[in-house]
């Protein structure tokens, strides 16, 4: 009976250091406070003047350095933008993102943190704000399919039916064809004027251009007039935009993207074929020799009008004669494989058993055409040379004789000038140098390991 007492005594004592223990722990987190603390932050847009991002801050220690972090679509990355660090515990951090003719698209959504560096060198980031750069010169009417979205703001009701009815029909026959499900909605912006379809192009933009696709922001910008909506031309210049970003879904990697006449290719076959204009621009140059080889239209177009017309034409003529010659399912095996990174020599050799260069050779031999004239650098003219030597003729070989001839002192050998040595050949003379650049980076090698290795192995 006498031990309960003192079991009652650990028993209290155990408890009042459970209570100390528990109050330091309540002291250190307290003592423990972040250097930097964010609240709710803001974005906001401006149509032609750019985007602004704000951040409520309380900053408990001078920053070492304040950064925003900005993520553009498309960015294999943020881009970090360091702005003035702030005076004062409390501050509202704020950063104004210009907007350069042209250099942001409407529909765009970009998202920013902000990020404070302790003196310590210690990061901490802030929560996200995200903003759509919106086009608000309009009172803009919606539409939505199962896929597209249109968004037009002149012309009836139908106007908006016809133009997504077209839409939906060419993502729907694409999406098929490549064998992709699109789940993300596409955005159509119809403008009915050359103005503000052109604000929103830029100022690099060709004239005769009626619709332009972004598949970084699912977005196409369509420039069609109320009247002209059932137009032919209409069907022709929607489906062919689509296309590209149905396409861009099938072939996404972050290592390699197709080459444009394929992409353009596919566009113009699905949306309009290989007509009449485009094949006589393709013969015309198949005879005169001015075909571009398709490794030329890898990249960009040709800027003048008549050649960014024939570099179309040939797209869609070197996609025609791959399916004449191996089939539709070549054609989708040889567009989804670029979604794995492959090179256009390795995607063409794994769908038809030919390189990306076989092939441009097997498309113009199709065609008959006129081995095209080649541009570009050229070789440079051959220089001054030193005296003795020439541009021309049989190799010199040390010793004053030529290849082949014979050697100094027999009947045919020349006799050497007086004053005049053997004259050593340039291959011999580089062959010499790299010689005694070898010795000196062998002693040179030496002279490290013995420093390094002065001491007992």
């Amino acid at each position: 009976m006498s031990a309960l007492p003192r079991q009652r005594r650990l028993g209290a004592l155990a408890t009042v250091l459970a209570a100390i223990t528990a109050m330091t722990l309540s002291i250190g987190s307290v003592a423990a406070v972040e250097p930097f603390t964010f609240g709710a932050p803001s974005a906001t847009s401006s149509w032609g003047v750019g985007l602004t991002f704000k951040q409520p801050a309380d900053l408990h220690e001078r920053p070492k350095r304040v950064e925003i972090l900005v993520e553009f679509p498309g960015a294999p990355g943020p881009q970090a933008i360091e702005v003035p660090a702030p005076t004062g515990d409390q501050a509202t951090l704020s950063y104004s993102l210009p907007i350069a003719e042209g250099g942001l698209q409407p529909n765009t959504r970009l998202t920013a943190r902000w990020r404070i560096t302790a003196q310590d060198g210690t990061p901490t980031v802030g929560p996200r704000a995200a903003v759509t750069y919106a086009d608000t010169r309009f009172d803009w009417k919606t539409r939505s399919g199962d896929v597209v979205r249109i968004h037009w703001y002149e012309g009836s009701e139908a106007f908006g039916r016809r133009a997504l009815d077209i839409g939906e029909r060419a993502v729907r026959e694409t999406s098929k064809l490549l064998g992709v499900t699109e789940t993300e909605p596409i955005d159509v912006f119809v403008y009915a004027s050359q103005s503000a379809f052109g604000d929103v192009l830029g100022p690099a933009s060709r004239e005769n251009v009626g619709g332009q696709a972004n598949a970084e922001i699912r977005t196409l910008f369509a420039l069609i007039e109320p009247n002209e909506i059932d137009q032919p031309w209409v069907d022709v210049v929607v489906p062919h935009e689509l296309t590209h970003l149905v396409f861009d879904t099938a072939v996404e990697n972050p290592y390699h993207f197709p080459p444009r006449w394929l992409n353009e290719g596919l566009a113009v076959y699905l949306s309009e074929a290989y007509s009449g204009s485009y094949r006589g621009a393709v013969e015309d140059a198949a005879r005169d020799g001015s075909l571009v080889p398709l490794g030329g239209l890898s990249g960009q177009f040709p800027t003048t009008r008549d050649r960014f017309l024939l570099a179309y034409g040939e797209s869609v003529s070197a996609v025609d004669y791959f399916i004449r010659t191996y089939g539709r399912d070549a054609l989708v095996s040889l567009i989804k494989s670029y979604a794995r990174g492959l090179t256009d020599d390795e995607a063409f050799s794994e769908a038809v058993g030919i390189d990306a260069t076989a092939f441009d050779e097997a498309w113009r031999k199709d065609l008959d055409a006129k081995e095209p004239v080649a541009y570009g650098p050229k070789p440079a003219p051959a220089g001054p040379l030193p005296e003795g030597w020439s541009a021309s003729g049989p190799p010199v070989v040390p010793g004053g004789g030529a290849a082949g001839s014979a050697g100094p002192g027999s009947p045919s050998a020349p006799e050497p000038s007086p004053g005049s040595g053997p004259q050593a050949p340039l291959g011999v003379l580089a062959v010499l140098v790299v010689a005694v650049i070898a010795i000196a980076v062998m002693a040179a090698s030496v002279r490290r390991r013995n420093r390094r290795g002065g001491g007992a192995r």
